[in-house]
């Protein structure tokens, strides 16, 4: 083996993680994996683990119980006809769009759409048209700017074949009236995709309930699962397309191209499923907590943007004093981070002072009362500092 090879392998022997005691990324809060996850990792990590009694479709494993798990448990859990394990909620995007909609078509989503929306509907040949956010400080999102967005399209001789909207989004959080949207798009002929990576795990959601036509979520985002993984639901109308099986690969659905997560991430999510069945019934505490957060952080001058009272554990902050003290301070930009971090906190990424998002989720209050703390003495100290 070539020596520029063979002198750097030692980095990948023993690849360990920093993280702190308090953890605020929205990324990870809900994909912290459960102590039975934990083992199913070890048990199950292996690839192809979960293909030795397979006869040729993985969501009819029955040795662990994958069929009963996707064709039983997640379309109650979702309240959904149908329901499949993708690589993530991007990928049941695509899926989606891929089958539903013909390449020059449009689709409609919100302005706080998540990338991964745009580059789904790129890959698949779609243009984009948005319903925008009503701009800082709270972002939202008009349910009528769907009917708009999508006659708008239509009287420019373009065919509206899918509306998106994410509940809630990766920014600021906010939770839509994602019923009434349905009902717009319904009334418009128009298919509704929710986009619920940060909420399927981590609230009720109820597809039926919401008259969504097909649901995404993400495992490795809100259901304690070993990532990538994702979950994709729909209609049975819509199910029959998405589904479809290869003509000439009977056993094989094309836009799954067969099989997806064949290890680790599904058996998991699988152990997992029990505490994200029971957290879910416990949402309202989230959003109490969250509500208390915010309203300490305000109280330093950090301010919240998005819906208030928010409905979610993720927000986004402002701050303009945090912003200052970084002006001056020894680590720059990087200040809070590195102080954030000497007090045993993680989860805002390097480089963020003016504004930044973070997650209260599952996180206990005491620990929610340590970050507050952290927060008035960074700020403190700071003022000091500048002071002098």
């Amino acid at each position: 083996m070539p020596s520029s090879i063979t002198s750097k392998l030692d980095k990948f022997r023993c690849m360990k993680r920093s993280v702190s005691e308090i953890n605020l990324d929205p990324l990870q809060r809900g994909g912290i994996l459960t102590r039975e996850a934990r083992a199913a990792l070890v048990e199950w990590g292996d690839g192809y683990s979960v293909c030795d009694f397979c006869e040729g479709m993985l969501d009819r494993v029955r040795n662990p119980p994958v069929e009963e798990f996707v064709h039983e448990i997640l379309p109650q859990f979702l309240d959904v006809d149908e329901v499949r394990i993708t690589h993530g909620a991007r990928e049941g995007m695509y899926a989606a769009m891929h089958s539903l909609c013909d390449a020059g078509d449009y689709i409609v989503a919100d302005g706080n759409a998540h990338y991964t929306t745009v580059l789904a509907a790129e890959r698949a040949g779609l243009e984009i048209s948005y319903v925008e956010n009503s701009g800082e400080p709270e972002y939202t999102i008009n349910p009528e700017g769907y009917r708009d967005a999508i006659r708008d399209a239509a009287d420019q001789g373009y065919r509206v074949s899918l509306a998106v909207l994410t509940y809630p989004d990766g920014n600021y959080g906010n939770l839509v009236d994602a019923r009434r949207v349905a009902e717009i798009c319904h009334e418009e002929g128009v298919p509704l995709l929710l986009n619920g990576a940060y909420s399927i795990g981590r609230m009720p959601v109820s597809a039926r309930g919401l008259d969504a036509d097909i649901v995404v979520g993400s495992g490795h985002k809100s259901m304690a699962s070993s990532g990538p993984i994702g979950i994709l639901g729909a209609k049975q109308e819509y199910a029959d397309i998405i589904f479809r099986r290869s003509k000439s690969k009977k056993n094989k659905e094309v836009e799954l191209l067969g099989c997806t997560v064949r290890g680790a991430g599904l058996l998991t999510m699988m152990a997992s499923f029990p505490h994200v069945l029971e957290r879910v019934g416990r949402w309202q505490e989230e959003v109490d907590k969250a509500r208390w957060f915010s309203s300490q952080l305000e109280e330093l001058g950090i301010e919240q943007q998005g819906e208030k009272p928010h409905n979610h554990d993720l927000m986004f902050f402002k701050s303009e004093r945090l912003y200052e003290i970084s002006k001056t301070a020894r680590k720059g930009r990087y200040f809070l981070y590195h102080e954030l971090k000497d007090r045993g906190i993680c989860g805002i990424k390097p480089g963020l002072t003016r504004q930044f998002k973070l997650s209260t989720y599952l996180i206990p209050r005491e620990d929610l009362e340590r970050v507050v703390s952290a927060f008035q003495e960074i700020i403190e100290m700071g003022s000091r500092v500048q002071a002098e």
